[in-house]
């Protein structure tokens, strides 16, 4: 990695978070992005990093749902050491910031995760804070979750995640397998909270909106679906423009035609990878809470043949949008940066190319979204030789 107090990052096309612009360079003072300027008006004194002919540069992709990677599952090793090496993995696809995903455990794991995210964060950037995916979700839909953890908030539960404030936490619930007014009490101590795992109907859904629920995770997965007298949570979800929801588009969880219908949705749509700790490793198995999970055809699965997370990356995510769906590639790099950022409460600092953001950037080849390099708060990583 490398950093200069200030230099800039040309590119032929430069994609700020709204749309492109051709040689264009981004000047970047220490950590923020100071201008966008032609390329020809650089001054010669600068130091410049010119991306590869033909590439693109455009906002770090974010990931909310990173269960692992680079051969380490955060549920495994709950440690900031994991962390380092989870985050290390996935931004050579081009994500700069990331929640590391502890899926349903323990009381005593999720304390741990708590601490290895606070401690991680104040020195690895690309940590954003945490995503609890559980344990208060539907014993009807556990998805790869195991049952025995699925349990009701308790008084320690409330006080431990009302006591987190190093960085961003999301919730992970069923709405109704939770007590009136517990969203109400996450929103207010500064969580955002997510429907999933649940088999809510569609009025119980609006009541946890009602109280401040704003996200759906993998949206038509673990979920009550669709049908045409109960609504459910997918409808809620399309139907609002206040609704942020993630989706896995590896071509596996969610249908292709089902993917296009979400994306015309009013709602906002946001790629996540629900990685797994094969993306960026060198293992095709690996345990999950005592669960062998194998990669079969590009999916994890388990040995019953059930899906158990993914093996997608953001990258491949977004190369997915534009090829499966024939999304434009500038709606798709939106819903791996802008919309993700903005679900979190960040849309003023990440998430777009622009004077006081974060410098956090991604070089690729358009043509199949290969990553080059990565910025992660004005510091390089490459991931191409001669790059």
């Amino acid at each position: 990695m490398s950093r200069l107090s200030r230099h800039a990052v040309a590119a032929d096309v430069v994609f700020n978070g709204e749309r492109r612009h051709d040689n264009i360079a981004v000047v970047i003072e220490d950590r923020q992005i100071a201008a966008l300027t032609p390329r020809a008006d650089l001054p010669s004194s600068i130091a410049v990093y010119n991306a590869p002919r033909g590439a693109w540069l455009a906002p770090g992709f974010i990931d909310i749902q990173v269960n692992g990677g680079g051969d380490v599952l955060f549920n495994a090793d709950p440690t900031p050491a994991a962390l380092a090496k989870i985050a290390e993995a996935h931004r050579k696809f081009g994500v700069t910031a990331l929640l590391p995903t502890l899926i349903t455990d323990c009381d005593q794991a999720m304390a741990a995760a708590l601490d290895a995210v606070s401690v991680i964060m104040a020195r690895e950037p690309g940590v954003l804070g945490i995503h609890l995916e559980g344990p208060f979700l539907s014993p009807e839909k556990p998805g790869v979750h195991r049952r025995e953890f699925i349990r009701r908030p308790q008084a320690h539960h409330r006080q431990m995640l009302g006591s987190f404030h190093d960085g961003v936490l999301l919730v992970t619930l069923a709405p109704e397998e939770t007590p009136n007014g517990f969203i109400a009490e996450l929103v207010a101590s500064g969580a955002k909270v997510s429907l999933g795992h649940s088999m809510a109907t569609y009025q119980e859904t609006r009541a946890a909106m009602a109280e401040g629920l704003t996200g759906f995770t993998h949206l038509f997965n673990a979920m009550r679906p669709l049908s045409a007298r109960e609504p459910g949570p997918v409808a809620a979800a399309l139907e609002s423009p206040h609704a942020y929801y993630g989706l896995i588009v590896d071509g596996e969880h969610v249908a292709p035609a089902v993917l296009g219908l979400a994306m015309r949705g009013v709602g906002r749509p946001m790629l996540v990878s629900d990685a797994m700790p094969p993306v960026g490793g060198m293992r095709e198995e690996f345990d999950l809470l005592g669960r062998r999970i194998t990669v079969r055809d590009g999916s994890c699965r388990t040995q019953e043949g059930a899906l158990a997370g993914s093996s997608i990356e953001m990258a491949g995510a977004v190369r997915n949008c534009v090829r499966l769906l024939g999304l434009p590639l500038e709606r798709a790099l939106r819903y791996a940066s802008f919309h993700p950022a903005d679900f979190l409460g960040l849309g003023q600092s990440l998430g777009r190319l622009a004077p006081g953001y974060r410098a956090d950037m991604v070089a690729f080849d358009p043509k199949d979204i290969s990553v080059s390099a990565a910025w992660v708060a004005g510091q390089r990583s490459d991931y191409r030789p001669g790059a």
